[in-house]
């Protein structure tokens, strides 16, 4: 789900060169009448603001994540008659591809859901284009229904240099784990540890069936993929520090090096998918869903859509590595939604992006097979939900989680998926490799 696609340099300059002196916005004479007044350490009173209509962006398009919205959504203008919400929802690629140039326009819209890291966050907030939330967080006490780890992944020094630290600027909904799903059908226990797992990866072999299911056509499957191996062979702070670039982490390390090996090793096994260069990631997963193969390395965000389709035949676990008391799995938590400079109502935006992360919208959020990121949310009493909130709740225990190798650099999704593709199609050894993305980081690193 987290496939990032960066507009060239010209492109993304002349949008931001046709967003000067443009006065974007969802053009209420009310809604352009009001200043934020969080300064004011007031909640600001929307029902009093008049006629405002809304526009939010998201790519909430899946089964579960739709139905959240849509409730949330209606809850709101039903809360604030005066209200009107115009959501354009978009597919996560589709967002991606036209955000950037959306909120420099002269119809930019007053919430989007702009992805953590580099890419595209940071280069909103290097061109000025979000609000910094900082204050409103403090307005409405953002900071205690998150986890330190969780906001830092929303946070950019003003200047976008600084990634994990500085100015608020977004929210996000729901946890996310990179983890295993599995046929309840076929695997009658969860692998606990790396070794189980290849074990039972090689059983499915000898059977005739499709050990992982999946489908890298998309690319970005195949970072999750990489990455869930690379959690349990480097060492986690390792590639916490290389993804926020700091000083002295490294990508063409032994252990970066033996996690490419690993896989690849899977891959000349035949572990996954036939073809799977040339398959795109939802039919991988819904092939696993109509019984084809044993495991699935994907999100939580297939999470409601594979309850739907599969019931209570499917399991989901972490990633297993080297000790089950210590997990490590990639994650974070979904898009946040973020407020565009753009925006002439960015009170109602707060008050919105508010009301969906409340303890409420978490209660919404569970009942629709979704994974709330606040605290203190209700637990699902069984299913495949069940085992998503107890798989957060030990990975968050344990400090865990590990973030998006995408999110390293601005054009880091182009650099390290094209390089997978390649190490996984045996183009590439596992040490050219780790250089060869290496040398792609240097050359961002020495300029910024």
């Amino acid at each position: 789900m987290r496939v990032i696609t960066r507009l060239g340099a010209g492109l993304l300059a002349a949008a931001l060169a046709a967003g000067c002196g443009a006065s974007p916005g969802s053009g209420n004479d009310a809604a352009s009448k009001a200043k934020p007044s969080a300064t004011a350490n007031a909640k600001p009173d929307i029902a009093k603001l008049g006629p405002v209509t809304l526009t939010v962006w998201d790519q909430e398009v899946r089964g579960g994540q739709n139905k959240q919205m849509k409730q949330l959504n209606l809850q709101f203008e039903q809360k604030y008659p005066n209200v009107t919400i115009k959501r354009v929802s978009k597919s996560f690629d589709d967002l991606q591809k036209t955000l950037k140039l959306a909120v420099s326009g002269p119809k930019a819209p007053d919430v989007v859901e702009a992805n953590q890291g580099r890419p595209i966050m940071g280069e909103l907030v290097k061109a000025g284009m979000l609000r910094p939330l900082t204050d409103y967080a403090k307005l409405y006490g953002w900071e205690d229904r998150y986890s330190p780890l969780l906001l830092d992944l929303n946070r950019f020094s003003s200047d976008g240099k600084q990634f994990g630290s500085g100015d608020l600027y977004g929210l996000s909904q729901m946890g996310e784990i990179v983890g295993v799903f599995y046929n309840k059908d076929k695997v009658s226990t969860p692998p606990a540890t790396l070794a189980d797992f290849e074990s039972q990866l090689a059983g499915a072999k000898a059977q005739k069936d499709v050990p992982i299911q999946f489908g890298n056509l998309d690319k970005w499957p195949g970072i999750h993929d990489f990455e869930s191996v690379l959690g349990q062979v480097a060492d986690k702070q390792a590639i916490r520090d290389f993804v926020f670039a700091r000083d002295g982490a490294r990508f063409d390390t032994p252990e970066f090096t033996d996690a490419a090996a690993k896989i690849t090793d899977w891959v000349k096994k035949g572990y996954f998918t036939p073809g799977f260069n040339g398959t795109g990631y939802d039919p991988a997963w819904q092939s696993f869903a109509k019984g084809k193969g044993r495991f699935l390395i994907a999100g939580t965000w297939v999470t409601a859509d594979l309850a739907d389709r599969m019931g209570e035949k499917v399991g989901f676990t972490l990633m297993p590595g080297k000790d089950p008391s210590h997990p490590v799995s990639l994650g974070g938590e979904s898009l946040p939604f973020a407020i565009t400079s753009a925006s002439k109502s960015p009170d109602v935006a707060a008050a919105y992006i508010d009301f969906i992360t409340d303890a409420n919208a978490a209660k919404v959020l569970t009942e629709t097979d979704n994974l709330p990121a606040m605290k203190g949310a209700p637990v699902p009493e069984g299913g495949v939900s069940a085992d998503v909130a107890a798989a957060w709740k030990k990975l968050n225990d344990a400090d865990g989680v590990i973030p998006y190798l995408d999110y390293t650099t601005p054009t880091f999704f182009d650099d390290v998926s094209a390089a997978i593709q390649e190490l996984l199609d045996g183009k590439s050894s596992p040490q050219a490799f780790t250089t060869g993305v290496q040398k792609d980081f240097d050359k961002w690193a020495n300029d910024r």
